[in-house]
């Protein structure tokens, strides 16, 4: 069995602080861990160990071929439906005039690419950007929590890097995954 990996864009430090502190005060859900918090741009469950720097050198490639682009999180929504959440996100959207939701599903097409190229195989799903704040279990009603999640917005920032990811299935406190970057690629030509 390879690693389980992922690709994403990690939001600044900043901003995971303004969602934590957004979150900090509503108890009645278990929170995933700000320092886990990413939008997924690819998730690859099965990426052999001898593939991992040619995975990493594809995705360099592929991040300077896409000029940085500005988002903030904003908007809130449930997987796979209000009526049967399973997990509450927030959403993402562009932060100036561009279309940087389309940018950003372009980034994403191309992290795809580089997996596929890798036989990194990445998972079929289609891409919905989001940010994952809670996985439900029984009858939780989303729509209370939707409506105090819709509420926030973040600080825009500017994302210029994407992240390959390694995930450790129940390696961290309370069983949850432990996740070490494995690389960072800047977008851009650079200099």
């Amino acid at each position: 069995m390879g690693h389980r990996m992922f690709v994403a864009v990690l939001p600044p430090e900043e901003v995971r602080d303004e969602l934590e502190r957004f979150l900090e005060p509503r108890p009645g859900l278990t929170w995933t861990a700000p320092s886990q918090w990413h939008l997924t741009l690819a998730f690859c469950p099965d990426v052999d160990e001898w593939r991992i720097e040619e995975f990493a050198d594809r995705l360099a490639a592929a991040a300077r071929r896409h000029e940085p682009f500005r988002l903030r999180l904003a908007g809130a929504g449930a997987f796979p439906s209000v009526d049967r959440p399973r997990v509450l996100w927030a959403g993402v959207r562009g932060a100036g005039d561009d279309d940087e939701v389309g940018r950003l599903r372009a980034l994403a097409t191309s992290t795809r690419n580089a997996a596929n190229a890798v036989g990194g195989a990445p998972d079929g799903a289609r891409f919905r950007p989001h940010l994952t704040l809670a996985r439900l279990r029984g009858n939780t009603d989303a729509t209370r929590w939707l409506r105090v999640l819709e509420t926030f917005a973040s600080s825009p920032w500017s994302v210029e890097e994407i992240a390959l990811v390694d995930s450790f299935l129940g390696e961290a406190r309370g069983g949850r995954a432990r996740h070490e970057v494995v690389a960072r690629l800047p977008l851009g030509p650079g200099d």
